[in-house]
């Protein structure tokens, strides 16, 4: 890990949650000093650390020699890299691992890596003594403005995604801008697709800026990184503090993922297809359904397809090169959609738009046009 970038704090968005708040903290070169925001939720100089191997090789190192100067004593727990760690089987291995190194509940267990560390971590804590702290350290730009913030946390099963989980908010978020620079420009894409998905909820102001400026996003201006991180987690935890556990407006986040959940479970969580690049072609179909269905100015939808093909991420399914919907038909996808976490009474939630920064609830698409719909757009490969 460089250390050539001083530990600087750029702002705190604060999660107002009252005696469950907490802040998350952007910045540059956080990791390079991560004791200096740790020492006040500690109540004593230790701590363990989670990551993956690809995450802890290229920060884990820094990051324990920085606790050690700091005097906090700190174990390790590295997991596979991948969705596919995001298993029964991993989670059984960390909650070992915690009880051996003697985690306690007033411990701290610091979650340093992606959306797959974020979630397995977060559910180990949540469940483990029936809850142990934790702090989420996101290194991706989708970590960091989506799963690292509002304590959902959970494994994927073979029937879907993130279907055994439990909400357990973090105390704290450590969000280290630099950490972007490690990326590739396909995962960078991929964070930017749930960064782009507060300005189709309710931001279309957001949503013309990044018209304007997704590009220097990915392409690593730090301002326009900085700008639409923090813009982003302002809009999750605004969200979240009004609907901690998706009982309304909160299910408003998942816009293009009841489609996006479906792709991936089709596709193995195998790393073909990552989870930005489903929900990207998630939100067209939910843009599509909504303006067949004369919700949503077709218009709106031919915006979204642009912005999306000019950065490079896919808006359907035969964009992501190889096989992988090879069996995807309209009754699969259904099927598929039908395990959604947000299925009340056996109907599929969906969220539609009336427009871009115009996103809503709804539970009574048609099925017919539902299916119309997915026989028009899919390889249909079985």
């Amino acid at each position: 890990m460089s250390n050539s970038v001083a530990a600087t704090e750029i702002g705190t968005v604060p999660v107002a949650l009252g005696d469950r708040g907490y802040d998350i903290v952007i910045g540059e070169g956080l990791l390079a000093d991560p004791g200096r925001w740790l020492g006040d939720l500690l109540l004593r100089p230790r701590l363990a650390l989670v990551s993956d191997e690809t995450v802890f090789g290229l920060y884990g190192d820094g990051v324990m020699d920085a606790l050690a100067k700091a005097g906090i004593r700190a174990d390790r727990h590295i997991i596979p890299a991948g969705e596919g760690a995001k298993s029964f089987s991993e989670l059984e291995r960390l909650c070992s691992a915690l009880l051996d190194f003697d985690i306690e509940r007033r411990d701290l267990v610091l979650a340093l890596g992606g959306g797959v560390v974020g979630d397995l971590t977060g559910f180990a804590c949540a469940i483990l003594r029936r809850g142990v702290d934790v702090v989420q350290i996101p290194t991706t730009l989708l970590s960091q403005v989506d799963s690292s913030v509002g304590g959902k946390t959970g494994i994927n099963v073979p029937q879907g995604k993130n279907l055994i989980g439990a909400f357990h908010q973090p105390r704290r978020v450590l969000i280290d801008l630099t950490s972007l620079d490690s990326l590739t420009m396909r995962e960078r894409r991929a964070g930017y697709a749930e960064v782009m998905k507060y300005g189709l909820i309710d931001q279309p102001d957001f949503f013309s800026w990044l018209e304007d400026h997704g590009a220097d996003v990915l392409l690593g201006d730090r301002p326009s990184q900085a700008f639409a991180v923090a813009q982003s987690c302002r809009s999750k935890a605004r969200i979240v503090a009004a609907d901690e556990r998706e009982q309304g407006q909160r299910a408003l986040l998942n816009l293009g993922h009841t489609f996006g959940h479906a792709l991936e479970a089709h596709a193995g969580y195998d790393g073909r297809l990552l989870h930005g690049e489903a929900v990207a072609i998630g939100c067209v179909m939910a843009f599509e359904l909504s303006a067949r269905l004369a919700l949503c100015p077709p218009d709106d939808a031919d915006r979204l397809r642009r912005h999306l093909q000019k950065t490079g991420l896919p808006i359907r399914c035969e964009d992501i090169a190889g096989d992988l919907f090879k069996g995807l038909g309209a009754d699969r996808m259904i099927a598929l959609m039908q395990q959604d976490k947000k299925v009340e009474n056996g109907m599929i939630g969906f969220i539609l738009a009336r427009g871009i920064g115009r996103a809503f609830i709804s539970r009574d698409v048609p099925m017919p046009v539902l299916r119309d719909y997915l026989k028009s757009i899919l390889p249909d490969l079985a």
